[in-house]
């Protein structure tokens, strides 16, 4: 019995990778008001769906340092199903706000967009995969 469990947990742990959400991965983020941009490496936090700053670049796609490297950029995201992920937050580091969001999976193309003062004011990019 102790075997049998063992191989269980061995195959499941194995299979794991199988599991990642369709979101997982890094994508690039349309230029924000500054003109500068950034790559956002999305994956699982606990049940949610998280994504953090990786890279960032100059208008001219230098890559440059930024204070942001490293920050929370989206948090509490939920997946519905058929690509569809709502619940979260997302941060726009050119404005520093935080905005209620929602994502659009679809492909290689990621539509974020999000919502302030109870919708009405919103904001929304597609970014593209690299990763």
């Amino acid at each position: 019995m102790k075997k049998t469990g063992l191989l269980l947990a061995a195959l499941l742990g194995f299979s794991a990778p199988a599991l990642a959400d369709p979101v997982d991965g890094i994508w690039k983020t349309k230029p924000g008001d500054d003109g500068n941009y950034g790559y956002v490496q999305i994956g699982p936090c606990g049940a949610d769906i998280c994504g953090v700053i990786v890279k960032a670049f100059n208008a001219q796609g230098q890559e440059i340092e930024s204070e942001n490297i490293g920050k929370r950029m989206i948090w509490a995201m939920k997946p519905k199903g058929d690509g569809y992920y709502s619940g979260g937050k997302i941060w726009a580091p050119d404005r520093d706000k935080t905005y209620k969001s929602n994502m659009q999976l679809s492909g290689n193309s990621l539509k974020v967009s999000g919502c302030v003062l109870g919708g009405i004011i919103c904001r929304g990019q597609t970014w593209k995969r690299v990763n």
